[in-house]
């Protein structure tokens, strides 16, 4: 049974329909910055963490939470990644694991994770415009809803225009956005006072004050989503050896790209807890070196903002393009554009979502974006420690040296947190995730149902011919 499951399984995987023409493949200098913008893109929304606890807890939750949270994520990632080579990354793992309903589980919760995570960015932009750019004018009303409705169509279009284009675009996003943070630093060293680091914030004396739910979401939200590069690894080229060598360099990037701004910001100015909202790096950088410096560093955020959108949405599209091809979604999300070679039924499914909730709060997007991804994330430690267990032999180009055992308190320690923060989730985005679960569980009977019936086209491998002339 086992083996039938799995024979099916690999052929489906190499079902990739893609044009028959010469097709470009992500090297290692593009991946690593799009893993970067999968998981960070800049300190840009780190500054939460401060208000709700902090500089004292902030800086030891950005210096401990890699450990507990990054580390093991990336390192499941690159064994799993390099072993199951495939567009779906995590939905394969699952499939493999616990077979095709938890694969489709995985699957729903990790989209919706992440079409509702690429709301915020449009959000983020939003706010970092009006605080440093004086463009109040697109706060509220009529021009809020048009900015963020034609913000998010035209960085969906740029996404179809392919992933090659949107790897190198990513390049030169990281570079533009991250100068302005070391000019930062290096101005304020002078200004650098360490006893203000160890600040425990205006709450630090009653702990019960701190906001703890907004800081563990925010570190959450700005150190996840490691794992949402293995749903491009059909993209990759020689992905066996550029995967670990991206992860390593996209994580150290990560850390140091939020711990050193935090650094220089909290130790050369005096505290103001209640300042420190989503855009106050940048009023932090003109105070520091000067509003030229501050405008910068509001360019920068919107530039980020823009490769976070992208790196998101690339995931999600060629996540939809796995799971048609394990027969999950209509045959339609395998199909892939003419010219462009992206699977464009997924970027508009995802942006669709992205758009319908670019309208909630800020900090409520997060939460129920954490949220679903928590739910998912417990079903790949255990799907990681399971393959290892039914897989012993499973060829592993990269392999995480340890045994069992140890593999299992590896998991279990960022277990443990995802709890916690769905301990900390608040009432409206537990309902959000509730409902979406149900429906992620109604899609999977559904698919099966239509796929019974014969009422929709699934992937097969009749239909591949005509995959590559379903945009005309």
């Amino acid at each position: 049974m086992v083996m039938t499951q799995e024979i099916e399984l690999d052929e489906v995987i190499v079902e990739n329909p893609i044009p028959k023409t010469s097709v470009k493949k992500l090297t290692l200098v593009p991946l690593i910055f799009l893993i970067y913008f999968e998981v960070s893109g800049g300190p840009f929304g780190e500054e939460p963490a401060v208000k709700a606890a902090g500089p004292l807890i902030s800086l030891l939750g950005y210096l401990i939470f890699p450990f507990i949270w990054s580390i093991p994520e990336a390192l499941i990632t690159a064994e799993l990644a390099t072993a199951f080579p495939g567009n779906g990354g995590y939905v394969i793992w699952a499939t493999e694991a616990f077979g095709p309903f938890w694969g489709s589980m995985m699957g729903s919760l990790k989209f919706l994770s992440g079409s509702i995570n690429n709301a915020a960015y449009p959000v983020m932009i939003k706010k970092y415009l009006i605080t440093s750019s004086n463009f109040h004018f697109i706060e509220k009303g009529v021009p809020s809803i048009l900015f963020l409705c034609i913000s998010t169509i035209v960085l969906s279009f740029l996404n179809y225009t392919g992933l090659t284009v949107v790897g190198w675009v990513a390049v030169g996003l990281a570079l533009v956005s991250l100068m302005p943070f070391l000019i930062m630093t290096f101005i304020a060293i002078p200004k650098i006072k360490p006893h203000r680091w160890l600040s425990l914030g205006t709450n630090g004396r009653n702990f019960s004050k701190n906001d703890w739910g907004g800081y563990l979401n925010t570190l959450f939200w700005n150190l996840n989503f490691w794992d949402n590069a293995s749903t491009l690894a059909g993209e990759v080229d020689n992905p066996q050896k550029t995967f670990p060598r991206a992860l390593l360099s996209a994580g150290l990037i990560t850390c140091f790209g939020y711990l050193i701004p935090l650094l220089a910001t909290t130790g050369a100015l005096e505290l103001k807890q209640d300042e420190w909202e989503e855009s106050y790096l940048a009023t932090a950088a003109g105070i520091i070196g000067g509003a030229w410096l501050g405008s910068w560093i509001s360019i920068g955020s919107v530039l980020s903002g823009v490769g976070l959108f992208e790196a998101q949405l690339s995931s999600s599209s060629f996540q939809a393009e796995g799971m048609a091809n394990l027969r999950f979604l209509p045959g339609f999300f395998a199909w892939r554009s003419k010219h462009f070679n992206t699977p464009w039924a997924g970027i508009l499914l995802s942006s669709a979502i992205t758009l319908g909730v670019t309208f909630m709060d800020f900090e409520k997007i997060i939460a129920a974006a954490n949220f679903l991804y928590s739910l998912g994330m417990l079903l790949e430690f255990s799907a990681f420690i399971w393959l290892r267990i039914k897989l012993p032999n499973l060829n592993r180009p990269y392999r995480v040296p340890a045994n069992v055992p140890v593999l299992c308190i590896m998991c279990l320690i960022p277990a443990a947190f995802v709890v916690v923060v769905m301990r900390f989730s608040k009432l409206i985005p537990i309902c959000i995730s509730a409902g979406l679960t149900f429906l992620a569980i109604c899609n999977y009977f559904l698919m099966n149902y239509f796929k019974s019936k014969g009422c929709i086209q699934f992937s097969t491998k009749d239909n591949d011919e005509k995959v590559g002339e379903a945009e005309s």
